[in-house]
């Protein structure tokens, strides 16, 4: 399946790519409704470099989740891939991209959920919906860090 959300920010592409630099920036783009714990952190800009996290599936069943960065090309484009984890793959490639009124900031995810035909009937309802929600959070909180003076 793939998931692609899309926002126009009033800012340079290189400020939005400045942002995901920051040292604290994926602390930041946790919604206060998930229940994560960093274990590792990645600099993006090393490819290979890998974050760990621990959280809940469905706020019960505890999984790490293992993310390794496998592509970066300043200002426009980094991406990371699941190594190990609740999907059966996940690729989600982080792009800025330059617009008339600053950048337009796209995360576009490819994933084939765990479970097989079980997975592939719940994804449409669970895991899209839950991916919507979350991006909106992650677009707006680098929307106000981005067109912050």
């Amino acid at each position: 399946m793939e998931f692609v959300k899309e926002s126009i920010i009033r800012a340079s592409p290189e400020r939005v790519f400045a942002f995901h630099q920051l040292p604290d920036a994926f602390e930041r783009l946790i919604p206060p409704w998930e229940t994560v714990k960093i274990l590792q952190r990645a600099d993006i800009s090393e490819i290979g470099s890998e974050t760990i996290i621990k959280s809940k599936i469905f706020g019960f069943f505890p999984v790490k989740w293992v993310a390794r960065h496998t592509r970066y090309e300043p200002p426009r484009m980094f991406e990371d891939v699941q190594i190990s984890g609740p999907f059966k793959s996940w690729r989600h490639r982080h792009v800025v991209l330059p617009h008339g009124n600053g950048a337009i900031l796209r995360d576009e995810i490819e994933f084939e959920a765990p479970l097989s035909i079980i997975g592939k009937s719940i994804a449409p309802v669970f895991v899209v919906s839950k991916l919507e929600k979350m991006f909106a959070y992650r677009h707006e909180v680098t929307r106000k860090w981005c067109e912050a003076l």
